[in-house]
């Protein structure tokens, strides 16, 4: 896998203190696992279609560093290395990936073509590119036969790729799925606060 190119995942659940950016891997039985919180926690792989993609995959890299996800992130074309990329989807289940994160611009074949190969849920990220502003992408991603699925997030919505995976592997989770409702209650609670600040400037105008 020439093209590859990974990221590392950062730090643990529990906080302990481990220097930042190493990577807690080992093989068990041919699956690269994460141990946190008493169980194992699967990786999350993060491919793109071009290093062009980066700027908008990084989001998605983003949310996963925040909940410390396992992840690996990878370039992979479906046309100039489809080879690759269908070797790595046939194995990214025994390699101890629970989701795949695709994002592709234009033809956007890359979510499907990893799909063909892996019974693994793939989350397609359409990139805006070209001058039809990520249109094209969107039905290249979305438009998938019966039985070969991928859940499509919106044009550049790669922050919404990651949650989604997220909120798949805590099916089976319940400490990362807290987490994920914690930051929802997060969320929730700045609305709130904006709205405070809104009312309040306009009372005072």
């Amino acid at each position: 896998m020439t093209d590859g190119i990974v990221g590392h995942h950062r730090g643990a659940r529990n906080n302990t203190s481990r220097p930042s950016g190493h990577t807690y891997t080992f093989d068990l039985y041919k699956c690269a696992l994460i141990f946190y919180g008493g169980i194992f926690m699967k990786k999350i792989a993060v491919i793109m279609g071009s290093d062009s993609d980066l700027p908008v995959v990084k989001k998605a890299v983003n949310v996963l560093e925040e909940f410390n996800a396992p992840y690996e992130v990878h370039i992979f074309s479906a046309h100039r290395t489809p080879d690759e990329a269908a070797e790595f989807s046939r194995t990214a289940r025994e390699n101890g990936f629970g989701a795949i994160i695709a994002a592709a611009g234009m033809a956007a074949h890359l979510a499907g073509a990893i799909a063909a190969n892996t019974t693994l849920p793939v989350v397609g990220i359409p990139i805006s590119s070209g001058g039809l502003g990520g249109i094209d992408a969107l039905l290249s991603t979305v438009q998938m036969p019966t039985g070969i699925p991928v859940a499509t997030v919106a044009v550049n919505g790669a922050a919404n790729a990651a949650f989604l995976c997220l909120q798949m592997l805590a099916i089976s989770d319940p400490e990362l799925a807290d987490k994920i409702l914690e930051r929802r209650k997060s969320d929730s609670k700045a609305v709130l606060e904006k709205d405070k600040s809104v009312m309040d400037k306009l009372k005072n105008s």
